[in-house]
């Protein structure tokens, strides 16, 4: 089955007839959710028609076609962008013709942002840079320069998914691990030609239970403002709002801050940590990478 119809069959699953206006006393069914004949019957499409755009076969769905189909299924706004880019892979699919890189500007504003964490990522979240402080926080066990270079990079996926001291670092580690998934899936959507994000994701696939367990319910969200909390192993609990910033000209290129609440124990504990993370770095390159 095609990616498109992996996605519709995954969010047909999640609704009920009873949801629909379609409860049938007695109806026994094999698998949960609606049907794809009365998906179609909904949407007000033909059953042959919408089997054929289920199997990859019809790439020339209307707005119409589209969008009612998002309503009958409740997606999100998110997952309606999914869907008409998978539909659509000529047009909605953007293909990767070069390196991610930091643009000279970015790497000053990210320095100039001494009291808080600061990270770029990219498209795979790859970490292209960071702040001291976001240094610090996230990864303070990695080498303060491994985002200088693309071999070095550390990966926002791998670290939560793979790496011990990451999982530790997050109180709700398993909504982390839904977000980073989320966003992978909408990722790998836009760029269906990145062969390293392909990679990243069989490589998750294989070396973690719960990346795959949750790659297969197709769950698609972008990157969204929040609160995050963590659990640091030198200062102790943590909590910041997170912002989500992306970059203009840099697709798939995010400048992500995280703040504390003024005044507050959250505040109090990150400057601990700026002061017992400063001396490790004195005459290092603050931002990890001057050319991303």
């Amino acid at each position: 089955m095609t990616e498109l119809g992996e996605f519709l069959r995954s969010r047909r699953s999640l609704l009920t007839p009873a949801q629909v206006g379609l409860d049938r006393p007695g109806d026994r069914r094999r698998v949960p959710g609606l049907r794809r004949e009365e998906l179609a019957q909904l949407a007000g499409v033909s059953v042959t028609y919408y089997t054929r755009l289920e199997q990859g076969q019809s790439r020339n769905a209307s707005d119409a076609v589209l969008d009612a189909l998002a309503r009958v299924l409740r997606l999100s706004d998110d997952e309606q962008a999914h869907l008409r880019t998978l539909a659509r892979p000529g047009r909605g699919s953007r293909r990767v013709s070069r390196a991610e890189r930091v643009r000279p500007g970015v790497l000053m504003l990210l320095e100039s942002l001494r009291d808080v964490p600061a990270l770029v990522l990219g498209r795979r979240t790859d970490i292209l840079a960071w702040n001291r402080l976001g240094h610090a926080l996230i990864a303070g066990h990695v080498d303060v320069a491994a985002p200088a270079q693309a071999a070095t990079r550390p990966n926002i996926a791998r670290l939560v998914l793979l790496d011990p001291h990451t999982r530790e670092l997050y109180a709700n580690w398993r909504r982390k691990v839904d977000d980073v998934v989320s966003y992978l899936r909408l990722s790998s959507g836009q760029h269906p030609d990145d062969e390293q994000l392909t990679s990243l994701i069989g490589e998750l696939c294989v070396n973690s239970p719960e990346f795959a367990a949750t790659w297969a319910r197709h769950q698609v969200r972008d990157c969204s403002p929040g609160v995050r909390e963590y659990r640091h192993p030198l200062v102790g609990e943590l909590s910041l709002f997170e912002e989500v910033l992306r970059l203009q000209d840099d697709a798939g290129v995010r400048l992500a801050v995280l703040s504390p609440e003024p005044g507050s124990a959250s505040a109090e504990r990150l400057a601990l940590l700026a002061s017992l993370h400063a001396p490790a770095c004195a005459g290092r390159d603050g931002a990890g990478s001057r050319r991303g």
